[in-house]
């Protein structure tokens, strides 16, 4: 006969056994952590997970993902095995709670920060407007687009459920912000197809002491006064009227700043004729954009001509010879400007044509990037 004693001790592992080999290999667990886990159990509003922790950890059903989940089955399967983010700590029970959402979070916004340094233009649909703006989703986070930067005619509440053309103004994870600007991708579109020296034909949408607005398929351009014509003008008012048609033609294009910059002056046959005989203008604008451009296109090639190249000096022992009381390259008070200013009167009333300074935007127009 088996002595019963004997058999039981061949098993070997007791439950006290197996709390001292969990005590050996402990491991500690701390917020914020990334752990792999393993589907436990799935429950009504949330799942058990085990990441080796003495206790299986606890996932609730709003940690499951950037986006709204009805039931834990729409995101994990039992058995299956994926990285999780610790939220909190141990509770009164030894269990921690888990996140899946915050990875999303954290990898959402390195997406966008790798989209705005590539300067690169995504498409996003509008789910919901604001009294400053429109709403949409970049990546799974809440974008916002400031009224002034939604280039439509549109009221914006018709905007909902529209897709829409996006270049990033500011990415901001500290102060959970991410804000984009429609007008920008368009502005960009469109110069993308435009030249300088190029005849258009635009729309007069605004008109400043400084010059007028032209709406070029949807984008700005600036008439700048002096620009209108070889003659003096007191103000765009006495030769535009908002809604003229016009023929303007392109003179400058600053992709970086947004602004296309317009004349009609370089137009003129003769000066003074935008003031006199604007048709006759509007007749010979492309003979005169094709002169202009000739003329560009010279100066160019003079400018070529006359650069005389540097000579560089063969890499010897000469820098042995420089004395060691350089001054610093980096030295602020020695750093000349590297543009002359402006005129203050010019700078201060010539606004980008679609810059706007996010500063200017009341906080509270701006809502958070990630939701609580």
């Amino acid at each position: 006969m088996v002595n019963q004693k004997t058999a039981v001790k061949e098993v070997g592992f007791t439950h006290e056994d197996f709390a001292a080999l969990l005590d050996k290999y402990d491991y500690h667990f701390s917020p914020g952590d990334i752990v792999a886990g393993t589907v436990f159990s799935i429950e009504p509003r949330g799942a058990l997970i085990d990441i080796g922790a003495k206790t299986a950890a606890y996932i609730p059903i709003q940690e499951m993902s950037i986006n709204r989940v009805e039931a834990p089955e729409e995101v994990l399967q039992s058995n299956e095995t994926r990285e999780f983010f610790i939220l909190t700590d141990e509770n009164e029970d030894g269990q921690l709670t888990l996140s899946i959402r915050r990875i999303e979070y954290m990898r959402a916004w390195e997406r966008v920060r790798q989209l705005q340094a590539e300067d690169a233009t995504v498409r996003s649909q509008v789910f919901a407007t604001n009294r400053g703006g429109a709403l949409v989703r970049i990546e799974g986070l809440r974008g916002f687009i400031p009224g002034s930067h939604i280039s439509t005619r549109k009221p914006k509440e018709e905007l909902v459920q529209e897709e829409l053309p996006l270049k990033f103004l500011e990415v901001d994870e500290d102060r959970n912000r991410l804000v984009l600007s429609h007008r920008r991708a368009l502005v960009e579109r469109k110069m993308n197809r435009l030249e300088v020296g190029e005849v258009v034909i635009g729309t007069v949408r605004g008109i400043k002491p400084y010059g007028a607005f032209i709406d070029i398929g949807g984008v700005s351009g600036l008439l700048h006064i002096s620009e209108i014509s070889h003659d003096h003008i007191d103000t765009p008012h006495s030769v535009f009227n908002v809604n003229d048609e016009v023929k303007v033609m392109i003179i400058d294009l600053d992709a970086e700043r947004g602004r296309i910059s317009l004349s009609t002056k370089q137009l003129e046959p003769e000066p003074g004729a935008m003031v006199k005989n604007r048709d006759l203008v509007y007749e010979k604008a492309e003979e005169m954009a094709a002169k202009f451009r000739e003329k560009m296109l010279a100066q160019k090639q003079a400018k070529a001509a006359i650069e005389i190249p540097v000579e560089v000096p063969p890499a010897t022992d000469e820098l042995d010879d420089i004395p060691d009381d350089i001054p610093s390259a980096t030295e602020e008070d020695d750093i000349p400007p590297a543009t002359e200013d402006a005129p203050e009167d010019v700078v201060a009333e010539v606004p980008a044509v679609i810059s706007v300074d996010i500063a200017d935007i009341p906080e509270e127009e701006i809502p958070p990037a990630t939701e609580d």
